[in-house]
């Protein structure tokens, strides 16, 4: 294991856990000891460094970026693979975070296919074939559905600031509507999950919201404007002329 970041640290203990003998996590820029496989859990910008620094040390290389092609890691030599979690690590995670969640895998032999699938079995995790060419996209869901989550609750918290709660306070109000509502996503996908003033056509509530944030947090606007924008058009509705 290459690199001691959150998802290095985390696989690391998760595949002792199941029994995978595992060297390191070695930091980043130094030579990894010989092994029987490599993985590679550096930031983007730094997986072909890593790799040209693994040249022959292993007979398996791979990386655990989701958008990044397998060919980056040509100069390491080998069978690549690629390993990507889908799931989010924010440090000091049990090896129970990895079970039950998706494992985008790759390689560029069957053998190469096969070992990444190994590991995310190990892991207890869903695996699933990703090509290259849909890397990019894949990799935008999983930013869609998780940082900009993130990003969509921090202004969450800063609307409810406008309504003098503190941001504490919000997030332990708003979690529970949160978790119920991405449950009925899964549940019931997104037209059926929708609720709220713009999913039965109330506009004046709408207008009510915008205004409340235009007075106090005007920066938020754009981001208001495009998100009812985009639910009226899942909600089939328009605004009125």
């Amino acid at each position: 294991m290459v690199g001691g970041g959150r998802l290095g640290s985390a696989l690391a203990g998760a595949l002792g856990a199941a029994g995978i003998e595992v060297l390191g996590p070695v930091a980043r820029g130094e030579q990894p000891p010989p092994a029987d496989a490599l993985l590679l859990c550096v930031p983007d910008a730094e997986i072909a460094a890593a790799a040209e620094l693994s040249a022959g040390r292993a007979p398996l290389v791979g990386h655990t970026s989701g958008a990044t092609p397998l060919s980056v890691l040509s100069a390491a030599g080998g069978d690549a693979f690629g390993l990507h979690p889908l799931q989010t690590f924010a440090g000091g995670e049990s090896p129970e975070r990895f079970r039950g969640a998706g494992c985008a895998v790759a390689g560029t032999t069957p053998a190469a296919v096969a070992f990444a699938t190994t590991l995310a079995d190990a892991l207890g995790m869903h695996s699933f074939e990703i090509t290259d060419e849909a890397r990019p996209a894949y990799h935008a869901a999983a930013s869609i559905a998780s940082n900009f989550l993130v990003t969509l609750m921090a202004a969450a918290e800063e609307a409810s600031a406008v309504a003098g709660i503190e941001p504490g306070e919000a997030r332990a109000l708003l979690a529970p509507l949160v978790r119920s509502t991405v449950e009925n996503w899964v549940a019931l996908g997104p037209e059926r999950a929708l609720t709220g003033p713009l999913a039965r056509g109330d506009e004046a509530t709408v207008e009510a919201q915008r205004r409340a944030l235009e007075r106090s947090a005007a920066h938020l606007l754009p981001l208001f404007d495009e998100l009812a924008e985009r639910t009226r058009a899942l909600a089939g509705r328009t605004v009125p002329a």
